[in-house]
């Protein structure tokens, strides 16, 4: 059961990562490269919207059927994305891929916490949660050599043969889980939810543009952001059968989970897509050595997946592993704020990796226990829940980062002599004046950055002191939980 879930958690986090290579080439056959972004916003997009809905129905037919169901949409997906004759047709394809996607990682993490005691849930949920930054160590090689060598479809196709023998495999091997009998399927919260998060998406991408027509358009999307979480909000507190049952937040657990989820996707996954240009500005390397100190982030987030799952699982204690992993994210981020100019590259590469085994030591674990301090009837739901909060924060959190780094350059820009735009080859043959002034600008500005995500991490630090010191039980959890329950049993 664990390599099927595990196969199939790793294709979904590598789609994700592995078309990023042959973006240009895409965008370029079809001559739309104005609209590349949206080949990655169209699957990201979609993956969010319907994650609750998923979750939801997870709980209520069976977290089994809608496993294999959503393997079987991503494959659908992949197939028409490599038989794609237009941007148009790939990204309604990259939609159902994304939809596909989101239903193979949340019905994964949720089978687990259906078949698992709450203290082996660690262990098994940390080797499924090795499939993400293995997906970005590998994804983009992948899929520069499947493009090089077959073309471009092929990397969509490549999914077939491999999602086949998982879906194979989950048949056999994937137990049958009885679902519940709703009362009502929350249609209406369906609905708000997903103009909320496409508010919210296109609020982030527009604001984000630079482009000054666009700011009335994200002013609207701003107030439809707002009027759809207030709506959304008012109707889960009411219906009898909410897609996000707001009752559970009343559990101290489950709310500092959600806390420490939202940590992770600000304090981490906002920033780390921008490391690589801030490395070759303020370091002066070229793109390939940039990525280094991303990498060292992400094998720092491998080992301590794999670590701390096994801890918590032996152990049955996990309470320390947030309250650490936060508290050494928080130093990594706040010593990246520290670094003067011409400081060697091996020194962001070690606060970097501390900053990933911080939060590696607890990415996985806050979702076994959101899962154990939750009603079994609310799995799914929870589950998608966790995932939801830290996606959204990395949405959100990106675009701000991004926002803020842009002004800044642009306000620094006239003080850099004949300079009329900033990228990493014409910064390298310039003269070493003003390379260093540009390291100067980009540390600048990237402070103040690194030390406000470091202050999300304190936040998730004083989140996990508050968390209920308690054990993970080795007994199935046999009954629902009291709400207001903070005991993880």
């Amino acid at each position: 059961m664990v390599a099927s879930l595990l196969t199939v958690s790793f294709l979904g986090a590598l789609d994700h990562t592995v078309v990023a290579t042959s973006l240009a080439t895409v965008a370029g056959e079809f001559g739309a490269l104005e609209h590349m972004s949206w080949i990655i916003v169209s699957y990201t997009l979609a993956s969010t919207v319907l994650m609750p809905v998923i979750g939801k129905l997870g709980d209520i037919v069976g977290v089994r059927a809608v496993f294999l169901s959503s393997v079987v949409v991503f494959l659908i997906g992949s197939l028409l994305c490599g038989m794609s004759q237009d941007m148009t047709q790939l990204i309604l394809a990259r939609i159902g891929q994304g939809v596909g996607a989101a239903g193979m990682q949340l019905m994964s993490q949720t089978i687990i916490g259906e078949t698992t005691t709450p203290r082996e849930r660690p262990r098994y949920l940390s080797i499924i949660g090795v499939s993400f930054p293995v997906a970005i160590l590998v994804g983009p090689l992948i899929g520069g050599v499947i493009t090089d060598a077959w073309g471009w479809r092929w990397v969509f196709w490549i999914n077939i043969p491999v999602g086949l023998i998982a879906l194979a495999l989950a048949i056999i091997a994937v137990p049958h889980v009885a679902g519940r009998t709703a009362k009502r399927f929350d249609v209406a919260g369906a609905l708000t939810f997903s103009i909320l998060t496409v508010a919210i998406v296109l609020a982030a991408t527009w604001g984000t543009s630079g482009d000054p027509s666009l700011r009335a358009a994200t002013l609207i999307s701003s107030a439809f952001a707002l009027v759809a979480l207030i709506a959304f909000i008012a109707i889960e507190m009411r219906v009898a059968d909410p897609l996000v049952p707001m009752r559970l937040f009343a559990n101290r657990t489950l709310a500092g989970m959600v806390i420490l989820s939202t940590v992770i996707g600000v304090g981490l996954f906002s920033v780390v897509s921008y490391i690589p240009t801030y490395v070759q500005m303020a370091y002066g390397t070229s793109a390939t050595v940039s990525g280094l100190v991303p990498i060292a982030s992400v094998l720092g987030m491998l080992v301590s997946t794999l670590g701390s799952g096994w801890i918590a699982s032996r152990s049955g204690h996990y309470w320390w592993l947030p309250v650490i992993g936060s508290a050494l994210s928080a130093a990594g981020l706040f010593g990246m704020a520290l670094l003067p100019t011409g400081t060697p590259l091996w020194v962001p590469m070690v606060l970097m990796a501390g900053v990933g085994l911080g939060t590696g030591s607890f990415t996985n674990i806050i979702v076994a226990v959101a899962q154990s301090a939750a009603p079994r009837s609310d799995t799914g739901s929870v589950t998608a829940t966790v995932n939801l909060v830290r996606q959204m924060g990395s949405t959100v959190g990106t675009a701000v980062v991004g926002s803020l780094i842009g002004v800044g350059i642009a306000a620094g820009l006239p003080a850099l002599s004949n300079i009329a735009s900033l990228t990493p080859q014409q910064v390298h043959d310039s003269s070493a004046a003003v390379q260093g002034q540009v390291a100067g600008l980009y540390m600048d500005v990237m402070a103040p950055i690194f030390v406000v995500l470091s202050a999300v991490y304190v936040v998730g630090l004083i989140t996990a002191l508050a968390m209920p010191r308690v054990r993970l039980s080795d007994e199935m959890d046999a009954a629902p939980m009291a709400a207001s329950d903070p005991v993880v049993a």
